[in-house]
């Protein structure tokens, strides 16, 4: 979904839902939470668009500058009524930044919602005060600028978001979100067709407008429209079609930017290989994949070679995952097409891709306790609760763990609840150990880079973290709704 945006001044920008008369779409009946998140949107089998790409005011080649505003559109999602989006410039999703390593970044900010808001810059290690954490947040009207160096071997997809405190659910799911590219001057995939695939997800309520749907929101019932509801998009649009010649190889980026949607990946009589996780390439390729489990904001790149077979048609699908003992299926969300053209030879992918080194050895152990309070325990049944760490709910105000610029240390990340988490760490990327079951510890497939990882229910898993700046950061879980809940906590980095 993208719209034109005329934007009036940032002050004077509010939402404009409340002045609407709401009436119930014919058919969907008169709850807010009707049927309507589950039919699929208007529009359906457009060609993909490729989202826009936001243009530097800068001529020179080391910085990258620009501005993004953030206010409300309208756009035509269903039949009889008109939806209110909350977009960057104008778009849902919005300008894909696409900067290179060693550049300075400096990006204005203009808050044109009638909410506090921030810019999160996904998985890059940007200094605290430039993270846009919920400890810095922009008022309605306000302009905040965001300065900093994109670090040296950081290339890889990110993507950035809002992050103000206990409303980053509601502007996700309006639509606040966009990718973030990072270029190096080596990339061993250079030179080959990418595809940007920016997954989201969209709930309306029964007048046509976004209902943000929260695991601690959700029916009692267990049925619809909330957690894991709503209508999946790629690129803003249901169900859209991607044209190529037969043979083609691809570079693919996937970004899983729902709020709360783990997106079980796999293509219809295709085997593809993963050659990038969060933090950028692997060390070479894993070839001969079938599926890949992205859960809410992990990203991977692909490279997919499709069918030598002329007008042949295949799509990308979500399987479902299971998280709350109910399986979402998410259906097809990419139709794929090849055209009458000549075969495209396939590509042969390199053997080494980018190296990446162990962090070193770890000297200090931490453990991070997952658990549910009050009336959610275990969440099951979708009641309204607390999500903790370490038996605390979110405080601004207070250090919940301590570490030191350049120590290694190893973090246990302990699922005590009935769900899975998706725990991120802001300003770092870290690499995986192993994940243990009953006492039984499973080391991790391959070494990689991320900023995201998903930790089952009932289990624990380990990872090797290192921080490079003093300053406090946040960890939490990424199931927007969770965090929301309390499920955050913070990190202070002390000087070395």
């Amino acid at each position: 979904v993208a719209g034109a945006g005329i934007f009036a001044a940032p002050a004077m920008v509010r939402s404009a839902s409340a002045q609407i008369h709401r009436t119930p779409i014919s058919g969907m009946g008169g709850g807010m939470t009707g049927g309507l998140a589950a039919r699929p949107l208007a529009a359906a089998g457009l060609p993909l668009k490729p989202l826009a790409i936001l243009p530097s005011a800068s001529g020179l080649p080391n910085e990258f500058r620009a501005s993004l505003v953030a206010a409300p559109f309208r756009a035509a999602l269903v039949a009889g009524a008109s939806t209110e989006l909350w977009g960057y410039n104008g778009m849902a999703p919005g300008p894909i930044i696409e900067l290179r390593e060693g550049q300075r970044a400096t990006i204005e900010f203009i808050n044109g919602l009638a909410l506090e808001s921030t810019v999160h810059w996904h998985g890059l290690a940007v200094p605290p005060d430039q993270d846009g954490n919920p400890m810095d947040p922009v008022a309605p009207g306000a302009r905040r600028t965001y300065s900093f160096d994109v670090p040296p071997g950081s290339a890889g997809t990110y993507w950035y978001h809002p992050h103000a405190h206990q409303l980053a659910t509601t502007e996700v799911a309006h639509g606040l979100a966009a990718p973030l590219i990072v270029r190096a001057a080596d990339d061993a995939l250079e030179g080959m067709p990418e595809v940007t695939l920016m997954v989201t997800s969209i709930a309306l309520d029964a007048y046509g407008q976004v209902t943000p749907g929260t695991s601690v929101m959700r029916p009692m019932s267990g049925t619809s429209t909330t957690f894991g509801g709503g209508n999946l998009l790629v690129n803003g649009q249901s169900v859209p079609v991607h044209t190529v010649p037969p043979g083609t190889s691809e570079r693919w980026r996937i970004i899983n930017a729902t709020a709360d949607r783990y997106l079980r990946l796999a293509i219809d009589g295709h085997r593809f290989a993963v050659v990038g996780t969060d933090g950028g390439l692997l060390g070479e390729p894993l070839v001969g994949q079938v599926e890949c489990l992205l859960a809410p904001a992990q990203r991977v790149e692909i490279v997919l070679t499709a069918s030598s077979q002329k007008s042949a048609r295949f799509a990308l699908r979500d399987l479902g995952y299971p998280n709350d003992g109910m399986s979402r299926v998410g259906g097809e969300l990419l139709t794929v097409r090849t055209t009458t053209d000549a075969v495209t030879p396939p590509v042969q992918l390199p053997s080494a891709l980018r190296p990446i080194a162990d962090l070193g050895v770890a000297t200090v152990r931490q453990r991070i306790v997952l658990s549910t309070g009050g009336m959610g325990m275990g969440m099951s049944m979708g009641a309204m609760g607390q999500f903790l760490i370490n038996g605390k709910s979110f405080a601004m105000d207070r250090v919940d763990v301590q570490t030191v610029v350049g120590r290694v240390e190893l973090w246990d990340f302990i699922n005590t609840t009935m769900m899975d988490h998706p725990m991120h760490i802001h300003g770092t990327q870290f690499q995986v150990l192993g994940q243990t079951i009953a006492g039984v510890t499973t080391p991790a497939d391959y070494l990689a880079w991320r900023d995201t990882v998903n930790v089952p229910a009932g289990t624990t898993v380990t990872i090797k973290t290192r921080q490079t700046m003093p300053g406090r950061r946040m960890f939490h879980c990424h199931l927007l709704p969770h965090e929301d809940a309390g499920m955050m906590a913070v990190l202070g980095v002390s000087p070395a």
